[in-house]
Formats: C-alpha cells, structure tokens, sequence
C-alpha cells in the first residue's frame, strides 16, 4: 500500500473531511489532497503529527517499506507494540516490553535471552535452537551495542528489587516468594475483576507497560498467582487457564 491510500484509508476510517484532517495536523486542504492522489507526501513533522493522530507508525504511513524489529529484542514491530517515549512521542525502535514509557527493561542479555526462549520454542524450533538464534542476534542490536551509552547504571534493576522485596513482604497466603519481575503489556493482562456488587472493573491501561510474573501455588491446584506491580500500585490475583475467572486479591498503592 502506497502512502497516499494509507493516508485515505486513515482518514476515511476515524470520519474525517479532508478540511478536518488539514485542521488537524496544521495544514492546508489542498496539501491533503495532493498527499491522497500521489502527488506528494507530507514532510516529517507532519508525519509525525499524523502518526499521533491516528496512533500509527510512521512505517505504517510510508506503506511499511520495511519491518522494523526491536533493537533490543529482535521481535518483529508492528503498530500494536511500538514503544512510547516518557513524553507520550512513538519510539519505532523498540517494543512496550523492553522499552516502558522512556525506561529499558532489560540490562542483562541472559535474562532477556530466557524469556524470549520461552515463547520460541515449538515443535519445529527447539530449545537449543532458539537460545543459539538469541545469543546470535542479540549483540547485533543497537541496544546491546550501545548498552553502556542507554544503560541507567542498574536504576531500574534496583526498583524491581525494591518492588519485589515489597511484594513478598505482604506474605500472601498459598504464594511463593517472587524471584523475578518481567515487562508486561497491559493489553495482555488487564483481566476484567467482578466486585460483591456484581459490577466487572478493569484497573489497567491496555497501553500502558508494567512489571508482573505468574506463580504457581504452593499448595497446587489449577489456579495461578499473577503479580503486577509499577510505580503506583501492587496488584495479585488468582486466576484459572488463560486467566479465566480471575479474582483480586489485593490492591495496593504504593
């Protein structure tokens, strides 16, 4: 798809006017019309202006000439997990899980290679396969290559710590000790809690990154603990497969 059909497409999708859009992004009618026919495309600023409007990638607005992938991870982006900067701006760079809102969530290369493993491994693509690929790919990203110029010195480590010692500080009966916090993605985990009067609450930002893990019970059974934390509030709950019938357990701001 070319610029000028995305740009269409975009405009025509979120119920805008040619003169709504101009109005929009600070430009005139005419420069509208002559991005939709081909004869121009806007120029960075404007694209970037575009991009917070109809919350896509400048990628995406150029017809996604190329597949961008997290430079720290490798996983492929597209516009549902491109990171965001402390300021709100699109960071194409990086995903939401290694890139939080302005923060790197990863300074140790093992780590992150353990949990990529994790979610690569299938009957086609062994374990030892995909620790190789990782440990291969990784030093070739701009995060690991850069790492000691976007490092914060071990400041976000040292918060999961904080977190983490909070977190198993409130003895929470039936749950293990939690050893380990990873970025999680709102959208994946923002499970839907019925309250006594019947009413069904959310408490997380589909968009928004935060730091969690899944735990096994020590007494067993069918159900798990899962853990979100940030800088706000600890929450636990229990949940079945998929998360199905999830229950809080606790609520804390911090």
């Amino acid at each position: 798809m070319n610029t000028k059909d995305v740009i269409y497409e975009l405009r025509t999708k979120n119920g805008l006017s040619q003169d709504e859009l101009a109005e929009k992004v600070f430009v005139t009618r005419q420069a509208v019309s002559r991005w939709e026919t081909g004869e121009t495309v806007p120029n960075t600023e404007t694209l970037k202006r575009l991009s917070e409007l109809f919350n896509v990638s400048i990628n995406t607005l150029l017809g996604a000439p190329r597949q961008f992938i997290c430079q720290c991870c490798g996983m492929p982006l597209d516009d549902a997990i491109i990171s965001r900067n402390q300021d709100g701006t699109r960071n194409e760079d990086y995903c939401k899980w290694c890139y939080a809102d302005g923060t790197y969530t990863y300074s140790d290369m093992d780590d992150l290679i353990n949990v990529c493993v994790r979610h690569m491994v299938n009957d086609d693509f062994s374990e030892e396969q995909a620790r190789a690929y990782m440990e291969q790919l990784l030093p070739t990203l701009d995060y690991w290559k850069r790492y000691e110029e976007l490092s914060d010195n071990g400041q976000f480590e040292e918060f999961k710590k904080q977190l983490i010692d909070e977190i198993n500080d409130l003895h929470i009966e039936g749950m293990p000790k939690v050893e380990r916090l990873n970025a999680l993605v709102g959208r994946y985990v923002n499970l839907e809690y019925r309250l006594p009067n019947g009413q069904t609450v959310k408490f997380l930002d589909d968009q928004a990154t935060y730091l969690g893990n899944q735990l096994e019970p020590e007494f067993g059974g069918e159900r798990c603990f899962g853990v979100l934390a940030n800088m706000d509030f600890i929450l636990v709950c229990t949940y079945g497969a998929e998360g199905a019938d999830p229950e809080l357990v606790l609520y804390k701001k911090r």
